[in-house]
């Protein structure tokens, strides 16, 4: 886009035209007075003034729009004016394709659709409190460590089982040889009184 169409370069060329301006008009006015700055006063409004016309003349000008297309009857004060969007004045040069105009419309029903689901969801999102998340977190912390502490000592618990087990199992071992060498023993002993 070229520097002179630039929404910047419109504002400055206002302003230095407003500023020019009221510089020419307060300088005459020290004129008609006789202030002492009068003369440099309208020199400087009149040379900004100058510069300004030399500019608006070089610059290309501003596109024309030609309302009175859009809206019939526009350069016509007393007109009753009915913008072209309200409907054709005249016979389109086409027929309309209704079925082609409804699937357009249904098509952008839909998209307006999904996009306020979209808008809903977001606003939803946006009115969620998170402020108790940090107090939830931490409580969540705490409970995984109480499950890690519960999960160690029930671990200690099966080994002190499997190590009970083992114990219990020799016990029942020896009480078996104990039982067959006093098996024995009874046995010698009857054998002795007979």
């Amino acid at each position: 886009m070229a520097f002179h169409k630039s929404q910047g370069f419109k504002y400055l060329k206002n302003f230095i035209i407003g500023v020019g301006a009221s510089v020419v008009m307060i300088g005459a006015l020290m004129k008609i007075l006789s202030h002492p700055l009068g003369n440099t006063m309208i020199t400087a409004g009149l040379l900004t003034e100058a510069f300004l016309f030399l500019m608006l003349g070089v610059l290309p000008p501003e596109k024309d729009y030609y309302w009175e297309k859009l809206y019939p009857g526009l350069d016509n004060y007393n007109a009753n004016i009915t913008p072209l969007t309200a409907g054709p004045t005249t016979k389109p040069s086409r027929p309309l394709d209704a079925d082609a105009v409804e699937g357009r419309l249904g098509g952008m029903l839909d998209e307006l659709q999904g996009m306020s689901k979209s808008l809903g969801s977001l606003k939803a999102l946006q009115e969620v409190d998170f402020t108790e998340t940090q107090s939830q977190m931490e409580t969540m912390n705490n409970f995984y460590s109480k499950m890690n502490d519960a999960m160690g000592v029930l671990s200690e618990t099966v080994e002190d089982t499997k190590i009970y087990k083992e114990q219990i199992g020799s016990l029942n071992r020896n009480l078996t040889s104990l039982n067959s060498v006093y098996g024995n023993v009874l046995g010698a002993f009857k054998k002795g009184i007979e």
